[in-house]
């Protein structure tokens, strides 16, 4: 009889477990962007997650939470340590970003924090300064930097994100020293310090500069990728400039989840939320935005991290 009954208790648990699993998600689900409102990654993020309530989605809506500040640490640290790994707080992932931010140390996560599910987009660094700058082409930033050695200005995101490792790249590949100065608000603060002037130009993403530049409140420059962009097909790679400067700091988008998370919630995810992408509002509106697109699925993305992480390790040695 005991027998008997500890394998109904078994086969019950079996039965509530899988019931728990077909019935995820259950309530409204957050996602945490680690930079502030207005800037490229809450752009798309609220873009590609605009259809998760939808039955042919995730059948319930995603909600969008910023923790910005210190270049996307204040955020990925308090998803690494705080956030519950149930399935129901995701966060939005920047490459090379927080592995960058790893790699060089004081932050309580790594690639081996988080699972990742899958990616929306990739977005290059592109070099901006204002639309009345007399600067028109990367030959006259690096003229002025050697004439002006540490004195030319220029804005970006953060510390160790891809627009800082576009910036050391450009150094290096000019031999030139320039005053790189990360602001506090993320790439729509760069941005704003680009067009009010208060420096000379900046790094930042091309969806942000493509925004800006349809404005009229800024010039593009240079893309830090090894082609032109669809979306500027007149702006020149900075390798087409003379520079030797790759695609190590092309910015990757997805979505991820704690470590921890149940396996039966992350296959969940990694098969609804490529989809999700794919979405055609979706892309109407990504296409709009400037924001270039690149789904990839979990394995895809973990193949991505695991290459670009090997790539940062070499690129920043002795930095």
């Amino acid at each position: 009889m005991k027998k008997l009954i500890a394998s109904a208790a078994i086969a019950l648990m079996g039965l509530a477990g899988t019931a728990m699993a077909e019935e995820y998600p259950e309530r409204p689900i957050l996602m945490m962007v680690s930079y502030g409102a207005g800037g490229a990654t809450d752009f798309q993020a609220r873009i590609v997650t605009m259809t998760a309530g939808n039955e042919d989605a995730l059948g319930m809506p995603i909600a969008i939470i910023n923790k910005p500040g210190a270049g996307g640490r204040v955020g990925w640290n308090w998803f690494a340590t705080q956030a519950d790994p149930d399935g129901y707080t995701l966060a939005a992932y920047n490459v090379p970003h927080f592995i960058a931010q790893s790699i060089k140390g004081g932050v309580s996560y790594s690639a081996d924090s988080f699972e990742p599910i899958a990616n929306w987009g990739a977005d290059p660094a592109v070099f901006v300064v204002a639309a009345d700058s007399p600067f028109n082409s990367m030959a006259d930033v690096v003229a002025h930097a050697k004439e002006n050695p540490g004195k030319l200005t220029f804005s970006g995101a953060g510390l160790f994100v891809g627009h800082h490792i576009a910036a050391l790249q450009i150094e290096k590949a000019a031999g030139v020293k320039m005053a790189y100065i990360p602001t506090k608000g993320g790439g729509a603060a760069a941005m704003k310090a680009v067009i009010a002037g208060e420096v000379m130009g900046g790094i930042n993403n091309l969806s942000d500069a493509f925004r800006a530049q349809e404005a009229g409140s800024v010039k593009i420059l240079g893309v830090a990728d090894l082609h032109r962009s669809d979306f500027l097909p007149d702006v020149p790679t900075m390798q087409e400039q003379g520079l030797d400067v790759d695609n190590s700091s092309v910015n990757f988008r997805g979505v991820m989840v704690p470590k921890g998370t149940p396996q039966e919630v992350i296959d969940e995810l990694a098969a609804t939320v490529p989809e999700m992408f794919a979405n055609p509002r979706v892309a109407k509106k990504m296409q709009a935005g400037g924001s270039p697109m690149h789904i990839m699925t979990r394995d895809e993305v973990k193949e991505m991290w695991a290459a670009r992480e090997q790539t940062l390790k070499e690129l920043l040695a002795g930095l």
